[in-house]
């Protein structure tokens, strides 16, 4: 139905801003409209160098689209914008970017061409060797070569006539000059012709062959400018929705009305609307809104006071949004599709005719009580004017209740307070006005629904400086009960603009509220990232420190033991130095529980099954797979560890749940990986121990669950040495010698403790 179809284009429309957004460049600037060519193509007629250019930008353009929207949005108009293949290479073969056709277009067109040059230069280096003859010099009227009839010639005086033999091709007007091609270059004359006229042949059996492929693509590329069209189309809609700023509408169903009643279920909401066609820097936003219980609107308020201009938003944005268009509005704008927008606006009387403008009116009404239905929108300017008033307005409060009865969406703009009267006491008829600013005497364009305009006659007379006397006649001849209910109007009207007013300025500070809020929060978010960088520098800097230490003490026993000397003291320097370690482990605990009570200000996530984590003992990432109490099983990298909860902060989303087949694969660690296997070969064992010590403590952040130690055999005493040491490490849960495939003796292998197992040796 229309409905689907609105809503079709509408989804086309905002799809094509999608890919303008993506593809800012895209354009159908180049393209053309073929069609002529290829009717011309199809009859036999060659087409020229330039219509095959034109093909060829229109082919290149088509296959720019084809590729942007092929995997998008648009995807169904992409298919017929794939050029023919070859075409493009084809036509590029044979004409220029100038619409020309150049030498390689053919071998034999290069030959050809080649041959004319060469003719060409030998002719008119013969004839300008002529001019400076001394013996034919004399006869000339000027030592230039022209042409006449396509052939080379010199400019002979008519008074030596015969004396160069020749051919006279044309003479001057005034018969002193004769055009003569002398005898000795008539051959080359003839030859140059008949290399120009091959040549030409040459083209246009080039430009034959091409014409005859495009008539034979001549269905598909009819088809290809034709989904050109569409897009052009689409694009036309996404740049004017940029150009009046415009959103995107909601269509909608006419809605199913429970009960009796002539309520067609019609739907009608546009806040901040603007007429299309007025500059958005001074056209007055309006709401428009028709609710479940109305579907007539009757609009009063002075003369130029934006009633007409009312009715052409309301029915100029149904018409846009039922066409695909975006509409100058708030976002949520909402409307049926009408099967018909019917308006009777202005002064639409024909002249030929001599009708009045009452009966122009008029005939325009009869076409609409016809034709209208509840399906329809039916926008009335000044309803029953241009006759006698009393008559004018009883026709109008007929015609208005004729479409409310049939349950027309109605809109009518008025001056007659009868209407305002019969909108007060009909259901489904609401009253609205556009406002009147009493201190300056000119409109404000702002529509009220809900409340009838009031009279400004007296109020404007006065201002105007009309005589006391005069005003005060005026106010004894009218009903003092009108009277009063323009007072009260009066003061609705201005309790309702100081509401509007304290609203505007509400909004204004929850806007600056909520952007305070937003700095307020990328502040400390930044802090929050500043803070986790100085942590890990300062981690990272305590384990290269305890990593030093520990070289240090390895050393120092090596050495006391060389020389049999007691390691006694040794032994309590590297106690102390664990213990110490220890103190700085305890004491970063200590700081990040003590930070951790002012995250709430960062608002963090809920830390759920499937949160991203930063693990603050290892200063990693990793991804909550369980939860229990107080304490976290987290991935990280190719390990599980088990952390308080309190040591994680949930940096995004959680993450999907994993396939079931993505059990038992290892995952590329969070943190950087040293490798699983270190080379030692050749190193002294001071500096092979120190290598060794960093290469454990990383690949245990890491999470690596082993290490391949090389070694080499040797003396055996760089072997040793490292197994020694990987026994007495504290990451290092059990030592064994590589398998022989694995290297033997000359390799080690060190199993690593997750963080957070105790480690005990094998």
């Amino acid at each position: 139905g229309s409905l689907r179809r609105a809503q079709a284009w509408l989804a086309e429309t905002s799809a094509a801003r999608q890919v303008r957004e993506t593809h800012p460049g895209l354009t159908l600037r180049g393209a053309h409209d073929l069609r002529p060519s290829l009717t011309a193509a199809r009859r036999g007629r060659i087409l020229t160098p330039q219509a095959l250019l034109e093909v060829k930008d229109t082919l290149t353009v088509a296959r720019t689209l084809h590729r942007a929207l092929a995997k998008g949005p648009l995807a169904h108009l992409a298919a017929p914008l794939q050029p023919p293949t070859g075409l493009i290479e084809a036509i590029s073969q044979v004409v220029d970017d100038e619409g020309q056709v150049p030498d390689h277009a053919s071998s034999e067109l290069a030959r050809l061409r080649s041959e004319y040059r060469a003719t060409h230069r030998r002719l008119l280096d013969r004839l300008e060797r002529m001019t400076r003859d001394p013996k034919i010099a004399p006869m000339l009227q000027e030592p230039i070569v022209t042409q006449r009839a396509g052939r080379y010639v010199l400019p002979l005086k008519a008074d030596f006539k015969g004396q160069l033999p020749g051919i006279v091709h044309d003479q001057s007007a005034s018969g002193q000059t004769l055009f003569v091609e002398p005898l000795a270059v008539v051959e080359a004359n003839n030859r140059l012709r008949k290399l120009e006229r091959a040549a030409e042949e040459e083209i246009q059996r080039l430009l034959r062959a091409l014409t005859q492929r495009v008539a034979e693509h001549a269905q598909a590329l009819t088809s290809l400018v034709e989904a050109l069209g569409a897009v052009d189309l689409l694009f036309a809609k996404v740049d004017l929705a940029a150009q009046m700023d415009a959103t995107e509408p909601r269509l909608v169903p006419f809605r199913r009305i429970q009960g009796e009643g002539p309520h067609p279920g019609s739907v009608l909401r546009l806040l901040g609307a603007r007429h299309p066609l007025l500059d958005p820097a001074q056209v007055v936003p309006i709401d428009l809104v028709l609710d479940e219980d109305t579907w007539a609107l009757v609009i009063t308020g002075p003369n130029t006071g934006g009633k007409t201009v009312t009715l052409k938003t309301a029915g100029l944005l149904a018409a846009m949004a039922q066409s695909g268009l975006f509409i100058p509005a708030e976002e949520g704008a909402t409307l049926t599709v009408f099967s018909g927008i019917y308006a009777d606006i202005g002064d639409e009387q024909s002249i030929e005719q001599s009708l009045s403008t009452f009966s122009g009116h008029l005939r325009n009404l009869l076409r609409i009580l016809k034709q209208a239905d509840r399906r329809s929108l039916v926008l009335l300017d000044e309803l029953g004017a241009g006759t006698d008033p009393q008559e004018g307005a009883a026709l109008a409060r007929a015609i208005l209740d004729h479409f409310v009865q049939r349950g027309v969406t109605t809109l009518v703009a008025t001056h007659y307070p009868e209407l305002k009267a019969y909108a007060h006491a009909t259901p489904g008829v609401v009253n609205a006005s556009v406002e009147f600013n009493p201190r300056t005497l000119r409109p404000t364009y702002r529509l009220t629904i809900g409340l009838p305009g009031r009279s400004n006659a007296l109020l404007i007379a006065q201002r105007l400086g009309l005589p006391r006397e005069i005003l005060e006649a005026a106010r004894q001849a009218v009903n003092p009960a009108d009277l009063k209910t323009d007072d009260l109007l009066d003061e609705i009207h201005r309790q309702r603009r100081i509401a509007r007013r304290e609203r505007r300025r509400a909004e204004r500070e929850r806007q600056r509220a909520a952007k305070l809020r937003k700095d307020l929060e990328q502040r400390l978010q930044e802090l929050e990232a500043r803070r986790e960088e100085v942590l890990a520098q300062a981690r990272q800097e305590a384990l290269d420190e305890l990593a030093r230490l520990r070289a240090e003490v390895r050393r120092l026993r090596r050495r006391l033991e060389a020389l049999g000397e007691d390691t006694t003291p040794v032994e309590e320097v590297a106690e102390a130095a664990a213990a110490l370690a220890e103190e700085a482990q305890e004491a970063l605990e200590e700081t990040e529980t003590t930070l951790e009570k002012f995250r709430p200000l960062a608002r963090p996530l809920p830390l759920q099954v499937g949160s991203r984590v930063y693990v603050a003992p290892l200063n990693a990432q990793g991804e909550v797979a369980a939860l229990e109490d107080d304490e976290a099983e987290v991935l990280v990298g190719a390990m599980r560890v088990r952390v308080p909860v309190r040591q994680l902060r949930v940096l995004d989303e959680p993450a999907p749940p994993r396939q079931a087949e993505e059990r038992g694969t290892v995952r590329v660690p969070e943190v950087p990986s040293p490798g699983a296997e270190l080379h030692l070969r050749g190193m002294p064992v001071d500096e092979a121990l120190e290598a060794l010590e960093r290469h454990l403590d990383q690949a245990y952040l890491a999470g690596l669950p082993f290490v391949r130690i090389v070694h080499g055999k040797g003396t055996g005493k760089l072997r040793q040495a490292v197994r020694v040491a990987l026994r007495q490490h504290p990451h290092v849960v059990a030592v064994e010698p590589a398998l022989p495939q694995e290297g033997g003796e000359g390799a080690t292998i060190a199993k690593l403790a997750h963080p957070g197992e105790a480690t005990t040796q094998e």
